[in-house]
């Protein structure tokens, strides 16, 4: 029997998925536009601007749309938005042109994309209002192109939405409404995993329990995605990263650090470059929340402190990590000039993100 067979089943017993336990290397930086299609940026620009819409173009805007999904992880929020907008007006120039019935529902699909990625970044940067008018631009151009799994997606980014908002119930209901009729897409796992993280912070640990099961058989039954980077896939190895962020809250503090570990290690490549750096800012958070609760308040701090200088952030997100941080040292370290520093650097934050 191949060694293989058992792969599933030791990463089970772990409570994680086959790629998580027994990672895949990385294949960093997809092909270019210009090796794929024989054309460079700018002269896809120039199609563009001829109306020149044939397959070659499509093909080329089909990999420019995933290039551009490809960078969230890395690339500033500021350029990433520039360059997202300018992209979706080009595509939507074509809408309402003389082109094929195949052609408007791929221009649609497209134009989806690149607007589920231009939300996400909006709301990373705080604009929580422009951030929900182009989630449902992406819904409607999802509607009118019959496209499930770009729908899905933007429940799923309401289901952020509302959790980094506090609103929990309303994570289950965005989750409940995108997950039943996408069950062959990777976004079921991430619907299921937004309800996990709801359910943790409402105290339930049971529906917790069941919502992170759920997410980790829909998981172990995809095959392996090509582009890891991608945005709107979900890397097997963020399962781990899921479960962190539950445990930390049902205060399985061993868990939540092993967990950590975990994704530090996933997401940091053997020269010491950070992969996923938001990924990585939370796994600190947890292990500084960790830290605090044993004791260690130097450790805590520090951890914190690291988190808060990540290059890449997403802000809403990065905030309702570390007041999970803040609250442990105002139970257990009020008084401590430290505390009141880190605090300090939490406020100004916030006060940025408004």
């Amino acid at each position: 029997m191949e060694p293989g067979f058992y792969k599933p089943i030791i990463a089970r017993m772990f409570g994680t998925v086959t790629h998580a336990f027994f990672p895949v290397p990385s294949k960093r930086d997809p092909d270019s536009v210009l090796a794929v299609t024989g054309m460079d940026t700018l002269e896809l620009v120039s199609r563009i601007q001829r109306s020149d819409l044939d397959n070659a173009t499509l093909d080329a805007l089909r990999i420019m749309a995933d290039r551009l999904c490809s960078e969230y992880p890395f690339m500033p929020s500021d350029q990433l938005l520039a360059e997202g907008r300018s992209w979706l007006r080009r595509i939507t120039e074509f809408h309402g042109q003389r082109v094929t019935l195949s052609q408007h529902r791929e221009i649609l699909v497209l134009a989806g994309w690149i607007a589920l990625l231009i939300a996400c970044v909006e709301y990373d940067t705080g604009d929580r209002q422009a951030a929900e008018m182009t989630r449902q631009a992406a819904l409607s151009l999802a509607t009118e192109a019959d496209h499930a799994e770009i729908r899905r997606w933007a429940h799923e980014i309401r289901a952020w939405i509302a959790l980094t908002s506090g609103n929990y119930h309303g994570v289950v209901t965005a989750a409940e409404a995108g997950r039943d009729s996408a069950p062959h897409y990777s976004v079921a796992v991430q619907l299921a995993a937004q309800e996990a993280k709801a359910w943790a912070r409402i105290g339930d640990r049971r529906q917790t329990e069941v919502a992170l099961d759920r997410g980790r058989r829909l998981l172990e039954a995809l095959p392996y995605p090509d582009n890891l980077d991608h945005h709107f896939v979900v890397d097997p190895t963020k399962f781990d990263f899921y479960a962190m962020d539950c445990y930390r809250h049902l205060a399985e503090d061993r868990i939540a650090s092993t967990l950590a570990n975990e994704v530090i290690q996933a997401s940091t490549d053997s020269d010491g470059t950070e992969r996923a750096p938001m990924r990585l800012a939370e796994a600190r958070v947890t292990l500084g929340v960790s830290a605090a609760r044993e004791g260690d308040l130097e450790g805590a701090i520090h951890y914190g402190q690291q988190a808060l200088n990540g290059q890449r952030k997403s802000l809403p997100s990065l905030l309702m990590v570390s007041r999970d941080l803040t609250r442990v040292l105002n139970d257990r370290y009020p008084g401590e000039q430290a505390t009141a520093t880190y605090l300090d650097q939490i406020r100004a934050l916030t006060d940025h993100s408004s």
